[in-house]
């Protein structure tokens, strides 16, 4: 299964799925045009908008890549608590001179026609965020000669995905920027992430699913290590968020090493799902208040997000950013996947010859 997994690319190294138009297909085309695995995001879009970027895609490239789906969430979310954050933006919308978005926009996100799409134009592979979809649907996409995987946070739902009949895991640690892939958003288990390493040994030793490592990799030593935790492969979304290919926003790429941003933190502020990104103005005063509620106050706080880049002002912004972030090189997105299996192999043989992974 891992070789079935790395077989169709080179190197072992995934650009991870980063919604909310990042991830574009000239990006996933470079990486995938330099052996390693480009995926779209289609979080937040249409079916037809996945399908035309599917299609930009395959123009740009004849190598294998990967389709990103958010699974639908449950509505458990409280609407007074909703209410409440909704009146406490009440001054970012007369700041940023906007209105707040609609929270009840919808929970689906187009789930059964993207699933409808790919049915029809398979694709290499799919991954699944939030969730893990039923037999029948990976079934089906098994059947239609596509890779399924599904994140995991902790063993515990590795051992969901494996029972659900998925090809591969992607153990997320805590490490990772953007939103945590937890299949069941309980509060009270905020601030309770694994590390990396930790959580791809303990998955190592619950499943037999090949392995997809990912959360704060930004150089081929940590791939290496992450590989002899016994990971197949590495998935990396910061390290490719400051690539002239990413669609990120110029005040994005540009807060990830500057000096003004120093850390990075779980928050519900944006979103009402625990995802990691720079702190920032926003984050500070709202994220101890956001309740949990998504995609509630994804939509609520869409218009302020939109606003705040327009104006150029990165402190009103959803900065998502893995804990490496200050480790961001600009280079073009295939030159950094080259990059990366350079420093792996030389990681590796250092290993081998009894040294360090430096």
């Amino acid at each position: 299964m891992s070789s079935a997994l790395t077989d169709l690319f080179p190197h072992p190294i995934v650009q991870a799925p980063m919604a909310g138009g990042v991830s574009v297909p000239r990006l996933a085309a470079a990486v995938s045009e330099a052996g390693g695995l480009g995926f779209l995001a289609a979080g937040y879009k249409t079916a037809d908008g996945m399908y035309q970027e599917i299609k930009q895609l395959r123009s740009l490239t004849s190598r294998p890549f990967g389709v990103n789906l958010f699974m639908p969430q449950p509505e458990y979310a409280d609407k007074a608590a909703v209410g409440v954050y909704a009146h406490q933006l009440a001054g970012e919308a007369a700041w940023y001179d906007t209105e707040l978005g609609d929270p009840d926009s919808g929970r689906e996100d187009g789930y059964d026609a993207k699933l409808s799409v790919l049915l029809d134009n398979p694709v290499s592979f799919a991954s699944f965020h939030f969730g893990v979809p039923t037999r029948e649907v990976l079934d089906s996409l098994r059947r239609a000669g596509t890779f399924t995987l599904v994140t995991a946070t902790t063993a515990e739902e590795a051992l969901a995905v494996e029972r659900a009949g998925a090809d591969a895991v992607i153990a997320q640690g805590v490490e990772a920027g953007g939103h945590q892939g937890t299949h069941r958003d309980l509060p009270e288990n905020d601030g309770s992430g694994i590390g990396l390493l930790s959580l791809v040994a303990q998955i190592r030793e619950t499943v037999s699913l090949p392995i997809v490592a990912a959360g704060g990799l930004m150089r081929g030593s940590q791939i290496a290590a992450a590989l002899a935790a016994g990971a197949s492969a590495a998935q990396l979304g910061t390290a490719f968020l400051a690539t002239p290919e990413s669609a990120a926003n110029v005040l994005h790429k540009q807060a990830l090493t500057n000096p003004l941003f120093t850390r990075t933190e779980l928050t519900r502020a944006f979103s009402g799902r625990p995802a990691r990104g720079l702190v920032n103005r926003f984050m500070r005063e709202h994220g101890p208040y956001a309740p949990a509620a998504y995609p509630e106050v994804h939509h609520l706080t869409s218009p302020l997000r939109k606003q705040a880049a327009a104006a150029g002002d990165a402190q009103g912004m959803a900065l998502w950013a893995g804990q490496g972030h200050r480790m961001a090189r600009e280079l073009p997105a295939g030159r950094l996947v080259e990059v990366l299996a350079a420093e792996l192999t030389s990681a590796r043989t250092a290993l081998s010859a009894g040294g360090d992974l430096r």
